[in-house]
Order: C-alpha cells, then structure tokens, then sequence
C-alpha cells in the first residue's frame, strides 16, 4: 500500500514537474509570430504586467508567468519598451521582462540646444564621448537648414541600440509632421519657414511661458519691420555658450562636465558679453541670427505667425517672471527702476 502511495506520489511530482516545464519552455500563443515592442508608459507591477501580456495575447498562463517572476525577485519592471512575440515561451517572456527595456522614453524639453539634447542622449543611453561629439557636430549638421531648430522637444521612445544620425532622422521627422500644417500659414505671409523658425527660437528663449509668447513676437516683429537691431540677450547666451564650449574656433567640443562657467547653458549674460564679435549677436548686428539659438515648440512658431498687435518696441521680465513693455526707451528705463532695481 505504502509502495504505491509512493509511486504515486512520485507519478504527481513528476507529472506536476513535466507539465511545469512544458507551459515553461514550450507553450506558445503563436508559432510563427513576428517580434513586436511591448510599451509600459510607466513602471508595471508584475501582476499588471501579466495581465497586460495576457489580454495581448502574449500568455495563456498569467498565473504561472507571475509565480516565475516573483521566484526571481521581479515586483515591477521599468518604463520603456521591450521586445517581445506571441512565438515566446513564458520563460522566453520573463527573461525579457527580468532585464532593462530595450527602449527608453527621452523627453526633450522645448528651448534646449542640439549640445544639450545631445547630453541628455549620452546620459541616457551611455554614449561615448566620440558618439556625442559625432551628434553635434557630424549627424545634426548635415543640411544648412537644419543645423538647429528641427529637434522637436518631445517625449520619444528611443531604441538602445540606435545611433545618432538614426535619432537625428527620428527627431527630424517628428518635427516635420509637427510644422506641415504652418507651411501654408508662413507661405501666406511671405515668411520663410526658415525665418519663422529663427525667430521662434529667440522668442522661446526670451519668454517667461506661452503666455507672453505673442506679445514679444509683436514686440520683436516691431522691432525688424522698423529696422531696428533685436538686441535680445538669448542670442549672446547662445555665442557666449559656443565659446565656452567649442572654443572660438568651434573645432573641439567639451561636455557639460569640464563646462566651468557659472549657471551652465544659458546663464545670465555679462554687459561685456553684449560685444562679442558673432553674427548670432543682435546687439552688434542687424536682423536676425543666420540660424535658429534652440528648437523651439509649436506655441512660439504660432506666436510668429499670430503676433500680438502692440505698439512696445521694449520689454523685461520682473522677478516674479511677469512682463512689462515700453513704447520707449525712456519708459522702458523707468520700468528698469520700478521692476529690476
């Protein structure tokens, strides 16, 4: 009796352990199932997981691919993408969900530079220092007109293994799809995309938030139809920032890391930075820069084409970031007193 209570017993394991190991290793949704990017938004507890997987058709046992993750230790996994096919076997599945996503989620801020979102790329999917200096200066400044400005501040889920000139295209194309429907708008003005864009960057720049954008476009469109100089402080911080960065002969460029200027990109500026020899420098040259200071979001190219009707040729911002314009230079200088002194 004890003998076949025994094989019994032995018969279960054995059953139990051979039916384990099938689901494991050899259950599939579908055989021939192409590879395909699964996309967690935010970071996913292990149960959510699987029953995401289980309502895409990925898994037939939740309950067994939860148990395996919970074995080795995997309460959630990380934001991003993985790649994944329905041909997965559930420890197929659980390798991929116990590693780092393949793909990661980079968002890039509207008014930042090509060296600054270069940076953030470096940080994020740990280039070498020769990966981001081909960025800057290799892949970004293939055509004249897209040296700046065409790297559209978004959120972007990014493969690990892209390179640079494939980002470059990726932010490229984003950009593209995102401006396509002002092409008409610039071309019933008589306005360049290429001007607008420029005069986008400096207004992103220049403005505390969306809210101000359309006054300081009428304020600087007032300026450059009345044929005065721009004189706009985010230009010299672009210049002054090339020097730090590159040098004056723009030949060698060195990471945020060796940067030792106080504030980083775009601190404040000296009045002796107000002199530095550049045709990016609207205080010494007339119109404006030859291209775009940052990339720009899709507010500050609206505010180009929908300026503020206004009569100010003068603004500042108060500490509290509010906006102030003067018709003059004389009340422009008592607002100098009232707000800034």
């Amino acid at each position: 009796m004890l003998k076949k209570l025994f094989l019994a017993v032995v018969f279960l394991i054995l059953g139990g352990a051979f039916f384990l190991g099938y689901n494991l290793f050899f259950v599939v949704s579908q055989k021939q199932a192409g590879q395909e990017v699964f996309i967690a938004k935010v970071s996913l507890p292990r149960t959510a997981l699987a029953s995401r997987l289980e309502d895409g058709d990925f898994l037939k046992t939740p309950e067994l691919f939860n148990w395996l993750l919970a074995v080795v230790g995997k309460e959630e996994i990380g934001a991003g993408g993985y790649r994944v096919s329905k041909s997965m076997s559930i420890w197929e599945l659980a390798t991929v969900f116990q590693a780092e996503p393949d793909l990661v989620w980079v968002t890039i801020p509207e008014g930042w530079r090509k060296e600054q979102i270069g940076e953030r790329l470096a940080k994020v999917l740990d280039w070498s220092d020769e990966e981001l200096a081909d960025w800057i200066q290799k892949y970004t400044a293939m055509d004249y007109d897209r040296l700046e400005g065409v790297y559209f501040p978004d959120t972007y889920l990014i493969p690990k293994d892209e390179d640079g000139l494939a980002i470059a295209k990726r932010f490229q194309d984003r950009f593209e799809g995102k401006i396509a429907p002002y092409y008409d708008d610039f071309l019933a003005q008589n306005i360049k995309w290429t001007t607008g864009l420029t005069l986008a960057s400096v207004i992103q720049r220049e403005a505390a938030g969306t809210h101000d954008m359309k006054l300081i476009a009428g304020i600087l469109w007032n300026r450059l139809l009345d044929g005065m100089r721009l004189q706009v402080d985010a230009t010299v911080q672009y210049v002054r920032d090339d020097i730090s960065h590159y040098g004056v002969a723009r030949d060698h460029y060195q990471p945020l890391e060796s940067y030792t200027s106080q504030g980083g990109w775009w601190a404040p500026i000296k009045p002796e930075d107000k002199n530095i020899a550049s045709p990016y420098n609207t205080y010494r040259n007339d119109g404006l820069p030859p291209h775009p200071i940052c990339n720009p979001g899709l507010a500050a190219i609206e505010a180009v084409l929908n300026p503020e009707e206004t009569n100010c040729f003068y603004y500042l911002h108060a500490p509290d970031r509010k906006i102030y314009c003067a018709v003059t230079y004389q009340e422009h200088l008592k607002n100098i007193e009232t707000y800034l002194k």
